[in-house]
């Protein structure tokens, strides 16, 4: 069978189809093409298409393509269902889901950044879920500190990070112009370790200390809001179309931008648009 679905795979566009190869049809075909061409090429080349709107197998309310598949083709496999909370985690943004769904993400992420062709992305992919199937299917109960001393000094570490004496600090200058880059490039696909490289600082004291000058909040969490606003600037103008609008400001489907604009705003976008126009 071929498959065919948006270009520039992260997560669901690749987890589905390491799903597909595993469980569905092993010899599957995968094909990735602009957005609007999708359905076009769909009919073309007899394939079937996935995670775009108004398809069988996509997003519906809170479960991802991935849950799609595993309900069509009635998969029972325990590890396979452990992954898919994982999967849906991160690929709509959930990661209180499931702990391991922020370190899913920024690992997909890094896997899209080093690999700008989607086949070869997809191959190293594969791997990837391949490894994430054997810790569900055998290692979900192993820990990295076995030995007890180990977690003792993480404990007294924790302790004292957690009661470290020190002022509040001024917020520095890289913070302010990652402020700025951010505010610029909203509709872009951002990476703290692509913006680590722009500011020169390291990327993992940039991950810590992130959520200290933004609003208390994740990277994640900042980029989402600022996109949110950006819907709502984009949203007076009457010539894009709400789903436009989700793929302009970076959501993965309609679906998805939905779901975070009502959980930031109270409203579905379409209502809050409404008001907006009568204002």
């Amino acid at each position: 069978m071929k498959w065919i679905t948006r270009e520039r795979p992260k997560i669901d566009r690749i987890a589905c189809p390491w799903l597909i190869r595993r469980f569905i049809d092993k010899e599957a075909e995968f094909i990735y093409v602009p957005f609007d061409q999708v359905l076009p090429e769909a009919a073309k080349q007899n394939a079937i298409p996935f995670d775009v709107p108004n398809v069988q197998f996509t997003h519906a309310g809170p479960l991802c393509t991935f849950d799609a598949l595993i309900k069509e083709y009635k998969i029972k496999d325990d590890a396979v269902h452990t992954m898919a909370v994982i999967v849906r985690a991160a690929d709509t943004d959930r990661h209180d889901l499931a702990v391991q769904a922020s370190g899913l993400w920024a690992i997909s992420a890094g896997l899209a950044y080093n690999y700008p062709n989607d086949h070869e992305l997809l191959e190293k992919g594969m791997l990837l879920y391949d490894a994430l199937y054997s810790w569900a299917k055998h290692l979900q109960q192993e820990k990295h500190t076995q030995q007890p001393f180990e977690d003792l000094l993480i404990s007294v570490l924790n302790r004292y990070l957690k009661n470290k004496p020190g002022s509040k600090k001024k917020t520095p200058a890289w913070a302010q112009e990652l402020k700025d880059i951010i505010q610029d490039h909203i509709d872009a696909n951002l990476s703290l370790k692509e913006l680590s490289k722009g500011l020169d600082i390291n990327p993992s004291y940039l991950s810590r200390e992130f959520s200290r000058y933004f609003e208390n909040m994740s990277f994640g969490e900042y980029i989402r809001k600022q996109r949110i606003e950006k819907a709502i600037a984009l949203m007076k103008q009457p010539s894009y179309s709400l789903t436009e609008i989700a793929y302009l400001t970076g959501f993965s489907d309609q679906s998805h931008f939905t779901r975070i604009f009502k959980k930031h705003t109270g409203q579905n976008p379409s209502v809050y648009r409404k008001k907006l126009v009568k204002k």
